[in-house]
């Protein structure tokens, strides 16, 4: 019968089997594979901290592969073998656990190649590992290399592989104390797990997981502070009319209610119906008593009652999430350059139907969870060249290598006589 190690090592197989063929978020298939195994909150942790580091260093893993065994290797075995590598390579595992256990978990024509690689990579480890430096920097830190290239155009080769080792760091636990519940601060204050974030008022990192109360409570919701960038920029103030445009699951809308000290009304829109539930669970779990929420798709035109009806607007739309590799495990192997091309499309398209809403005098602030400058001052400048009634008044780029958040990009755009 194998043990719940082996459990531990083939759910990750299993796992990253699954989403190598498409098939929903890796956090998703993490819970799903943990409960099909019926692992122990520390088995399901390992699970996470194995597959994690499989799709952060699958590219590296890969060309350790290459130097270990020769010859081609069906999917799974590639899969084992990635998961053994990661263990000794990358997380440091005891080897003997390591070996026993990922060999346990392959099927029993290929366990004497795992077990024959795995071995081997245990003698070489320490050339394996002074072979470092002198790997190529996109090979190296397990990215694409046309990313790595556009990142080295855009913000020369260090900081591009400052971006990189970020990517490949796990993230911290951020949380935002949540000023509509009474009582909140002084709660996650005194917590002795909680840290205040240097210079950011109401941000507070945890020593691993919050409290669950605080969550089910509503006292705090999990953010990385570069998200408060584009609702500073909106500034929007009690008793306005406010709309979030691309709003599920609700931690901006949340951060507008604060600033709005719960007076106006908050229009909470999202194209995907099935995201509005979940939307207006987390609204109401956090004591938002002034935001009502609906479905549309911004890349058709909105609806005509909705013209000339909003003090302000938030548009934080589909983006290529390159500020958020970090948290976004697995997106570096999903996206693709022309993907950049066709997203900036979509965000001029809400970008143009979302600007009757505003009324005389409105702002409008425009943000991504991206650092690519196609996608952010890029566009600013094509649409203002386009429509030069339109100002840009004020923007913010977060970078991580620079500001030590995720990056993100936010925009205010105003009437020109509104200035």
């Amino acid at each position: 019968m194998p043990s719940q190690a082996s459990n531990v090592r083939r759910a990750a197989v299993s796992a990253l089997r699954a989403w190598a063929k498409g098939h929903t978020y890796m956090d998703s298939l993490i819970e799903r594979h943990a409960g099909r195994n019926s692992l122990s909150r520390q088995d399901r942790a390992l699970l996470q901290s194995i597959v994690y580091a499989v799709l952060r260093h699958r590219r590296l893993l890969d060309h350790w592969i290459g130097k270990l065994r020769r010859g081609k290797l069906d999917h799974e075995t590639r899969d084992v073998l990635r998961v053994g590598l990661c263990q000794l390579l990358i997380l440091r595992i005891a080897d003997h656990a390591v070996v026993n256990e990922t060999v346990n978990c392959a099927k029993t024509p290929v366990r004497g190649l795992i077990n024959a690689v795995l071995r081997q990579a245990i003698v070489r480890r320490k050339r394996l590992m002074d072979e470092m430096d002198d790997l190529p920097p996109a090979l190296q830190y397990s990215h694409p290399d046309w990313l790595y290239n556009r990142w080295r155009k855009a913000f020369g080769k260090q900081d591009a592989i400052a971006l990189m080792q970020w990517d490949n760091q796990p993230a911290a636990v951020l949380c935002r104390v949540n000023e509509l519940k009474e009582g909140a601060r002084e709660t996650v204050y005194s917590y002795e797990k909680s840290t205040p974030v240097d210079g950011l008022d109401g941000f507070y990192q945890v020593d691993g997981l919050p409290p669950g109360e605080w969550m089910k409570e509503g006292l705090i919701y999990i953010q990385d502070p570069a998200t408060r960038h584009c609702v500073e920029l909106l500034a929007p103030q009690p008793g306005e009319r406010v709309l979030d445009a691309c709003a599920a699951p609700g931690g901006k809308s949340t951060m507008i209610a604060v600033a709005m000290q719960n007076r106006g009304e908050i229009l909470c829109t999202d194209s995907n119906e099935k995201r509005l539930p979940r939307l207006e669970e987390n609204l109401a779990n956090l004591g938002v008593t002034i935001a009502k929420s609906q479905a549309h798709d911004w890349t058709t035109p909105a609806p005509a009652e909705w013209h000339g009806q909003f003090d302000a607007i938030l548009l934080d739309v589909p983006c290529s999430n390159t500020g958020v590799l970090r948290r976004r495990i697995d997106a570096r192997w999903r996206l693709r350059l022309e993907d950049i091309e066709e997203l900036t499309q979509i965000q001029e398209k809400i970008l143009t139907h979302a600007l009757p809403c505003l009324k005389p005098g409105g702002r409008i602030v425009y943000s991504t969870c991206s650092i690519d400058a196609e996608e952010n001052r890029g566009l600013m400048d094509a649409f203002v060249a386009k429509h030069p009634e339109w100002k840009l008044d004020a923007e913010h780029q977060a970078l991580p290598f620079r500001d030590d958040s995720d990056g993100a990009y936010a925009a205010r755009l105003v009437r020109g006589s509104s200035i």
